[in-house]
């Protein structure tokens, strides 16, 4: 799914060329860095809830709902306030919410299957430090495990 979600986002003004895995934030935070060459997005798993059980004829189904990060990093040079960091993340978190909201990516646990549909969980302000603005969108999809 990770990489179905990189592709819909891949040509957002902003971060086009620079969507990362959740292993390149990882390694940048533990070093304090920030990613070099402007605006970047990793995509991380966040987890997965499970949901009301069925159980048919021999056959387990469950309703399940996996929750995905986009993480933005949005760098503005000397903008200690924190106001073109802003001007600029707007655009760009609005770009991808209107990709992957309603979207409905094949399913990872279905082959050849999608079964619901991307929301828009919450989106927050994680850090704005030293004109490095961190923003964090959450979605959820809601998917179904059949054993």
């Amino acid at each position: 799914m990770f990489d179905a979600v990189k592709d819909r986002i891949a040509d957002v003004e902003g971060i086009a060329g620079r969507i990362q895995p959740a292993a390149n934030l990882s390694e940048l935070m533990a070093r304090g860095l920030a990613p070099q060459g402007g605006d970047a997005a990793f995509i991380l798993p966040l987890g997965i809830r499970g949901g009301a059980v069925k159980a048919m004829a021999g056959r387990f189904i469950q309703d399940i709902a996996e929750t995905l990060g986009i993480v933005l990093m949005i760098r503005a040079v000397g903008d200690a306030s924190g106001a073109r960091s802003t001007e600029r993340l707007v655009p760009i978190r609005d770009a991808v919410i209107r990709r992957i909201v309603g979207w409905s990516p094949p399913s990872n646990w279905l082959e050849g299957e999608t079964v619901g549909q991307f929301s828009l969980s919450r989106g927050q302000l994680l850090t704005l430090t030293a004109g490095l603005l961190t923003y964090q969108l959450e979605f959820a999809l809601g998917d179904q495990l059949r054993i």
